[in-house]
């Protein structure tokens, strides 16, 4: 998959969001230092809006059709209030933010998942943004291999799906 650092970040960061078992102020931070998202405190009166921005972002993983995965996502940039510029903090080179970097912890969450949601379904297409097809599991994930194949969260669901389809044909009655 070809895409810059923020666009993968963002879009990565969107689908642990929504995948997170647990949504209170501590899990939120953790996953957010494990994205290394700068300045990641979070504070229990964040929480709410980090639970409302979770369920705005599973709408673009719901469905492989463009057109609703655009008005999602496009939903979500208008939501994020994103206005990039270019920045150069800690010695890096130059590279985008989509709000100032003195905005709070969610206006910079909302921001780098949408624009990096957006910068996935341009560049990539709809396709890449994926719920795990595994029965019992739902989960998001964002497709980062190479061939764009992915239909899984992980391997290890992928390979209890063939383990059940390979029972299922070989457990009939035995002659």
């Amino acid at each position: 998959m070809k895409q810059n650092h923020y666009g993968r970040l963002g879009a990565v960061l969107s689908a642990d969001l929504i995948n997170l078992s647990e949504t209170d102020a501590a899990s939120i931070q953790n996953l957010l230092e494990a994205h290394e998202i700068r300045r990641p405190e979070v504070v229990d009166a964040d929480v709410e809006g980090f639970r409302r921005w979770r369920d705005q972002l599973a709408r673009a993983f719901r469905s492989g059709d463009s057109a609703e995965q655009c008005s999602a996502v496009n939903d979500l940039l208008v939501e994020a209030t994103i206005r990039p510029w270019v920045s150069t903090h800690d010695g890096l080179q130059p590279h985008l933010h989509f709000v100032p970097d003195s905005a709070d912890v969610l206006s910079r969450v909302k921001a780098v998942t949408a624009g990096g949601l957006a910068f996935v379904l341009c560049w990539e297409g709809g396709a890449r943004l994926g719920r795990c097809m595994r029965s019992e599991c739902s989960r998001a994930y964002v497709d980062t291999s190479r061939n764009g194949r992915r239909r899984y969260c992980t391997a290890r669901c992928g390979n209890t799906e063939a383990v059940m389809r390979h029972r299922s044909r070989h457990s009939g009655p035995k002659p």
